[in-house]
């Protein structure tokens, strides 16, 4: 498939235009997500940056937790930048014990790993299978990966600094993951390789 794949953002809450702006930018036809029908006209989903609880919460509220549970099970890629990373995860530490995500990726993660707010930081992260230099990557109250399971793929991991070798980028089949926020840096190659993703699936 070379058209231009359809790609949904999930607009419950969080940065939904700066992840439409960047997957548009990479060559998708990108739109917000907030219906389960709205869900059925897309290829793939991104699960924004933002409050993973409150995410958690309105996914019940609009109805579409179901929705998404079967189109991961049935192959839909996807991908969650920071609290979305914390949606896709099977088991999250420091969590609300109420919270819930997809459980689509086998690992585990730390809520807000790398301290509040005022201890957001912006660190280079080389990423595996994207080629040129590595990301300005950007993390606001991020988790990171504590651990992960035999199916999933490493990425990419914090080079520098006291976070040195701390996981932040996983791929498990079509599901993609990052701590941090590629989006409001506009360096698109990591919504382009989750573009390609999509129109590989």
């Amino acid at each position: 498939m070379t058209a231009a794949p359809a790609i949904g953002v999930l607009a419950l809450q969080g940065d939904v235009r700066e992840h439409v702006a960047a997957l548009t930018g990479a060559g998708a036809h990108a739109r917000p997500v907030r219906r389960p029908r709205e869900l059925d006209a897309v290829d793939g989903l991104v699960i924004p940056g933002g409050e993973s609880t409150t995410i958690s919460k309105l996914a019940d509220i609009f109805d579409m937790r179901e929705p998404i549970d079967k189109r991961i099970a049935a192959g839909m890629p996807v991908y969650g930048s920071c609290a979305g990373m914390i949606m896709l995860a099977t088991e999250v530490l420091d969590g609300r014990p109420d919270q819930r995500g997809f459980a689509g990726i086998e690992m585990t993660v730390r809520r807000n790993a790398f301290g509040r707010q005022v201890d957001s930081f912006e660190a280079p992260v080389t990423i595996a299978g994207v080629a040129g230099e590595p990301f300005h990557a950007v993390f606001i109250r991020a988790p990171w990966v504590e651990r992960v399971g035999v199916g999933v793929d490493v990425l990419g991991e914090v080079t520098e600094g006291p976070a040195a070798g701390r996981i932040v980028a996983v791929r498990q089949g079509n599901l993609l993951a990052t701590s941090f926020h590629p989006e409001l840096t506009g360096d698109l190659r990591l919504h382009r390789y989750f573009v390609d993703l999509v129109r590989a699936a």
